[in-house]
């Protein structure tokens, strides 16, 4: 009895100190997760560019387009930008005629602008709610991790995430996501959260954690 309430208490403070540090070394994290999806981008026939993805409304471009408008949209909000600018440029064409080096210039400088002093500190006024820019940039992260997989999906790749991101966003996902005003019935975001199935069999942590994101791996 002893050695299982050992167990227990080694397990209880093993996740509060994963969730403690759900925000350390984010900006490392925030470029290793663009890397990742990097990397697929590069993999994209011409073909494919008009290619559907999980998330139903977009395209391979739509879907590019999502991630570097979004990482421009980071640096305006550490340039003290506001939610409703962020909101009015969402959509806006990000890409040009050089989607790629599109994207891997805004990585570059939403880095950056989160490495300025203070940036990981100060309060930012996020669409979903106004966070600390380490929390924005968390989010900011997850976005990537999970959008590889989507596109790893519709270029038709192995879509296996790096582990170590993986178990970054499982470990630390209710961290990562406190206090935004987002639900699982938001019409209007990519995040559609959804109970895990801890219990299922066959599930892997990759499995249950995209189900938690709103996504249905066993589809194709």
């Amino acid at each position: 009895m002893r050695s299982e309430t050992r167990q227990r208490e080694a397990s209880a403070i093993g996740r509060l100190v994963r969730m403690n540090n759900a925000f350390e070394g984010i900006i490392p994290r925030f470029v290793a997760a663009s890397t990742g999806f990097d990397r697929l981008l590069a993999a994209v026939r011409p073909a494919q560019w008009d290619a559907p993805t999980p998330c139903a409304e977009w395209k391979v471009r739509d879907l590019v387009n999502h991630m570097t408008s979004g990482n421009r949209n980071y640096v305006s909000l550490v340039d003290g930008g506001t939610a409703a600018g962020y909101l009015a440029g969402r959509d806006a064409d990000a890409l040009g005629a050089d989607p790629i080096g599109a994207f891997r210039g805004s990585v570059r400088d939403c880095a950056d602008a989160f490495a300025r002093p203070g940036a990981l500190a100060r309060v930012l006024d996020y669409p979903l709610g106004r966070v600390v820019g380490s929390q924005a940039l968390a989010v900011r992260t997850a976005d990537s991790i999970v959008h590889t997989w989507d596109l790893a999906r519709a270029i038709g790749v192995d879509d296996t995430l790096d582990a170590g991101l993986l178990g970054w966003l499982d470990d630390g996902f209710d961290r990562i996501y406190a206090g935004l005003a987002e639900t699982p019935a938001a019409a209007d975001t990519t995040h559609r959260f959804f109970a895990p199935p801890t219990g299922s069999p066959g599930f892997t942590r990759q499995d249950r954690l995209l189900r938690r994101m709103g996504r249905e791996p066993s589809l194709r």
